[in-house]
């Protein structure tokens, strides 16, 4: 989560709350209870934890302008399991390689047959989003403070609503790490008297769960992408992503970028491989941001929308989903109005009462005492509300849709009429890889739901038909790709912006590329690796 900066940074000293970061902000030892301060014996099998004394050791005054948060929950008691990497898993684990983003504590362990668990501890040091300028200033304080917004035991409930949703998912499990553990290589300092979350990875093929049976390997978005945008036999299995993105909503996980997923892949008959989304780091579920003045501003429409509250009803549709806005665009390019209603109703219907409340008795005792009643009755608020959450997140998703080609030539046929504007996508080599139809695309869009349609070219040597019977059409973006592209147009080419990323594109009564030239978001993907 980085933080909206400049207004912490002027809130901040407009509330006094000027200095330097803290040096020891952090809780040295997550133990509690009775000889909590004596040496580990050796063989202890649990202990009693917190996961964060130090967020509710704040005033009144710093609440009321900062929020309640989930400041509770970080102080309250949890028993959870020692780590102990020779026995945690059958086989035992050994340290691999370092991991983690900007904030997360986060390391990779090695199991048997070439399985692979990620450790990440439940804390936060968002040191490194700020920049070097502030990191040593009170908007470090701020920050780090913001992670009280996370529930940190909402990853656990999450396993029993997948699962019934029909979504892969991780089963994650605590673990705390001795202050004296030293089995963790060159990361033992860091996870040195922590509270951790262990699971495994879909890495190897030896990770496969029932639902995956038939998975032939498993990749990170990177290079799922990377084949996508490769070769038109490749394509992302839409109505499972969108049965995952409605899981998301319905829980309130907004961080779902395109860095939050691995995929299953599967070869089908016909020489096509579809890929299947599998959701990973439910950090942000159950988020709770806008109970104090300033993150209550911090999270208005026109600031920061993404930090949308968990609570009964949905608030802000458009802002929950904006983190996974480029993944959404290209995963969900297929789905209607009607998928999107018929995958609510559905999933209504596979989240009971009775499930909701077994998955929220995950939580520890002490945090289920706190937090479960509330959390229980907005799911089931947001169950009935969920068809209309639906219709806002598809409303969101059609405002600038985008309809992307690959490496290999395609044309590109797209009409423009009043009210409307159709797009057909044709592959030859699709046609060859299948030897079937050359179509890999269609869809309409309506001028009443579309601002701006934007169409993808990428690489090889394309052809844009477009054809237009109105004298205010809808608009347009194209851009040409690397390749020998050409444009043919029929009628007029009003509100038709070109944005080639080479020279080449050749046409007819077109307006010229927009110069400099501009490489869309999708090349940034395509040459990841």
């Amino acid at each position: 989560m980085r933080p909206h900066l400049p207004l912490l940074a002027v809130l901040g000293v407009g509330l006094g709350a000027g200095g330097c970061a803290h040096r020891n902000y952090f809780q040295p030892d997550a133990r509690i209870g009775p000889g909590s301060s004596a040496p580990l014996p050796p063989n202890t099998d649990s202990v009693l934890v917190v996961a964060g004394r130090q967020y509710d050791q704040h005033s009144r005054l710093h609440r009321l302008f900062w929020g309640e948060h989930y400041r509770k929950v970080w102080e309250a008691p949890a028993k959870v399991q020692v780590l102990r990497l020779p026995s945690i898993v059958p086989g035992g684990l050994k340290p691999d390689k370092p991991g983690g983003g900007f904030q997360s504590i986060s390391m990779t362990l090695e199991g048997r047959r070439d399985r692979e668990y990620a450790l990440r501890a439940l804390d936060k040091e968002p040191y490194k989003t700020l920049p070097k300028v502030l990191r040593h200033t009170f908007v470090l304080n701020v920050v780090r403070d913001a992670t009280s917004a996370a529930m940190p035991y909402a990853a656990f409930t999450v396993p029993p609503l997948a699962q019934a949703a029909g979504v892969a998912h991780s089963r994650p499990r605590l673990v705390y790490v001795r202050p004296d553990e030293s089995g963790l290589g060159e990361m033992s300092t860091r996870f040195q008297g922590k509270m951790a979350l262990l699971e495994e990875k879909y890495d190897a093929l030896a990770s496969r769960t029932p639902d995956l049976a038939k998975a032939t390997n498993f990749i990170d978005s990177n290079e799922m992408l990377a084949q996508v945008y490769a070769d038109p036999a490749h394509h992302i299995d839409q109505l499972a992503f969108l049965r995952a993105r409605l899981l998301d909503v319905w829980l309130g996980d907004w961080d779902r970028h395109e860095g939050q997923w691995d995929w299953a892949v599967f070869k089908d008959p016909g020489g096509r491989v579809r890929y299947r989304a599998i959701p990973k780091d439910r950090d942000q579920v159950y988020f709770r941001f806008d109970d104090g003045l300033v993150p209550w501003l911090a999270s208005r429409p026109f600031i920061a929308p993404k930090f949308q509250t968990f609570k009964p009803e949905y608030g802000y549709v458009r802002g929950l989903v904006k983190q996974a806005r480029f993944i959404d665009a290209r995963g969900l390019s297929l789905m209607s109005r009607a998928d999107f209603q018929r995958l609510a109703a559905d999933l209504q219907r596979r989240w009971p009462d009775t499930l909701i409340d077994r998955a929220i008795r995950r939580l520890p005792p002490a945090v289920f005492a706190l937090e479960g009643p509330g959390i229980v009755a907005s799911l089931k608020a947001r169950r009935t509300a969920l068809p209309q959450a639906a219709e806002a997140f598809y409303r969101s998703l059609m405002r600038e849709p985008v309809v992307g080609g690959t490496a290999k030539a395609e044309r590109f046929v797209v009409r423009r009429y009043p009210d409307s504007t159709t797009v057909h996508v044709f592959s030859a080599q699709l046609a060859r890889l299948t030897r079937g139809d050359s179509l890999r695309f269609r869809r309409t869009y309506y001028v009443a739901e579309t601002k701006v349609l934007t169409l993808e070219g990428l690489d090889g040597n394309d052809v844009f038909e477009l054809e237009t019977t109105s004298r205010r059409p809808m608009r347009v973006r194209l851009y040409g790709g690397e390749g020998r592209d050409h444009l043919r147009l029929q009628g007029n080419s009003r509100r038709l912006e070109l944005r080639d990323a080479s020279p080449d594109l050749t046409a007819n009564n077109a307006p010229r590329p927009r110069t400099p030239q501009k490489r869309h978001a999708a090349y940034n993907r395509l040459n990841d690796d």
